[in-house]
């Protein structure tokens, strides 16, 4: 058995945050701007300073991405490479944040309409990210 390819998972990893981080641009700064602007205003937050928070979430899905890759990388052994193995990793790290995700939307901080419209929308990215990055992946 092969060790992990760091290198192979960093690149890869890069090409899913970029992926990441076109739905995101999409989801976020197209298709769900009023749920945005209304969580923002629901919570008291500060515009400037939400809006300000980009280059950290740029960075948090170049971080995904390599999450989703070395995930998908660390998979392979068991489930063999390929788009399958890509999906059940996307569908893990997916799960693992939205069932947190929906802990916070139980507290208020979410409204539901708003966070099923997103969750849904962000699967579909994680699994573009997932399969994009799993294509650029070696051993």
């Amino acid at each position: 058995m092969a060790g992990i390819n760091l290198a192979r998972v960093l690149i890869g990893g890069i090409v899913a945050g970029i992926v990441a981080n076109a739905g995101d641009y999409l989801i976020n700064g197209v298709l769900l701007v009023d749920d945005g602007t209304q969580m923002v205003q629901r919570l008291g937050l500060d515009p400037v300073k939400a809006q300000g928070s980009m280059t950290t979430w740029i960075v948090v899905d170049v971080l995904y991405g390599i999450l989703l890759v070395f995930a998908y990388a660390a998979m392979r052994p068991r489930f063999g490479p390929g788009p399958r193995t890509a999906v059940i990793s996307a569908l893990t790290l997916y799960l693992g944040i939205t069932v947190i995700l929906v802990g916070f939307m139980s507290m208020g901080v979410f409204v539901q309409d708003a966070f099923m419209r997103s969750a849904a929308l962000q699967l579909v990215v994680t699994l573009a990210a997932s399969l994009s990055g799993a294509m650029v992946y070696k051993e």
